[in-house]
């Protein structure tokens, strides 16, 4: 029960730190490596199919964001002009900057609301989320060997 409950842990705390919610999966993957009790390989998949999943989450927020007025007027007009002048002007690349903090969420939500291809954005916002935890694994390795 314990690693049952260590894996649906990374994935709750990936999930959310790829959505608006504030959440640090890179702690609480760099905590469990360093326990030395579970497959570093299992951690990264957990870690990664929630942070993809979660970044998904958003996509389909910017989905709804696009096409309901009522829930646009939620958002800071503000932010959201960043935001998709950012989209806009780097395209669909900018998903490589999904894991970025601060940026890397709204530039999801963006690319739902400007309805970015889907398959697209998950290809690009799975090797940023992928490659960010693989550096995070690399270091530990090289720190804790």
């Amino acid at each position: 029960m314990d690693t049952i409950a260590a894996y649906a842990g990374l994935f709750a705390v990936a999930f959310l730190a790829a959505t608006i919610f504030p959440a640090q999966s890179e702690a609480a993957l760099l905590g469990l490596m360093t326990l030395d009790r579970y497959p570093a390989l299992a951690l990264l998949a957990v870690a990664s199919a929630g942070n993809v999943l979660g970044s998904c989450a958003n996509y389909a927020l910017g989905r709804l964001l696009a096409g309901s007025k009522r829930l646009q007027r939620l958002v800071n007009p503000a932010h959201r002009a960043r935001a998709e002048a950012w989209y806009r002007r780097f395209g669909k690349w900018s998903l490589l900057a999904s894991w970025v903090p601060v940026i890397g969420d709204p530039l999801t939500i963006v690319a739902g609301a400007l309805r970015e291809s889907f398959a697209v954005f998950l290809a690009l916002v799975t090797v940023a989320k992928v490659g960010r935890y693989l550096v995070l694994f690399a270091a530990h390795q090289a720190w804790f060997g």
